[in-house]
């Protein structure tokens, strides 16, 4: 969620600042077949991508930012249209959805020039992107509590792959190479930054947006606001365009 989002929604979520959101132990225990559903899906597509990618985590990293860059402008898209239809507010959904989605962009973004994909990688990108489009919008529409515990469970698994690539990265397994300028820019690091630092500010933002759709999917299944505990968001640069 931006710092611009509206006050609103930013009360009804509690932020914790320690270092199990960070370390990737927090989880949302399933609770009705909703859940259940939610959880299966994702540990099914999280055993294709181990078995597509092993420990490739700079080529998993592009295809999955492509796939998670998809929930937040579906979630936009849909509670858009509802609003108009209804005539309610959105109480800032439409914006922090927009900003997960373009968040989860600008991670693609980086790994892309981190990880250069192959050929047979971007058709993979093509293919998963539309069939996911497609599937997620149709999940929304039949229950939108569903979804966002669906994308909860994803930036869970996106946590824990963050935290095994910082391993292979401070193990000497993946070279901590300098990070890239766009990610410099984006995320506001220093000049001598690595991917390393790139990795850490990405399982943040990972973090903050599992916390947020889980604690969207709890006020849609009626449950306590103050179930969803808010990761810290890192800072982004006011605009994403770098200077020529």
């Amino acid at each position: 969620m931006s710092a611009n989002a509206p006050d609103r929604l930013l009360n009804t979520l509690t932020v914790k600042d320690d270092t199990d959101i960070e370390e990737g132990v927090v989880h949302h225990g399933p609770r009705g077949l909703s859940d259940h559903f939610a959880l299966g899906f994702t540990k099914l597509l999280r055993v294709i991508a181990d078995t597509f990618f092993a420990k490739r985590y700079g080529h998993r990293a592009i295809v999955l930012e492509t796939v998670a860059a998809v929930p937040g402008m579906v979630g936009a898209t849909a509670v858009h249209l509802s609003s108009l239809r209804s005539m309610k507010d959105d109480e800032g959904w439409i914006r922090t959805l927009l900003e997960e989605a373009e968040n989860e962009r600008m991670h693609l973004m980086t790994f892309i020039e981190i990880a250069k994909p192959t050929s047979f990688e971007r058709i993979v990108i093509l293919l998963v992107q539309w069939v996911f489009y497609v599937g997620f919008f149709l999940i929304y529409l039949v229950s939108g509590r569903t979804a966002h515990r669906i994308v909860g469970y994803f930036e869970e698994e996106a946590v824990l792959s963050y935290t095994l690539y910082l391993q292979e990265i401070d193990e000497g397994r993946s070279p901590n190479v300098p990070a890239p300028a766009i990610a410099k820019h984006y995320w506001k690091l220093p000049d001598d930054a690595t991917l390393r630092d790139v990795v850490l500010v990405v399982r943040a933002d990972e973090a903050h947006h599992r916390d947020i759709n889980h604690g969207f999917s709890n006020k849609l299944a009626g449950l306590p606001a103050d179930m969803a505990q808010a990761s810290p968001y890192p800072a982004h640069a006011d605009s994403i365009r770098m200077d020529a």
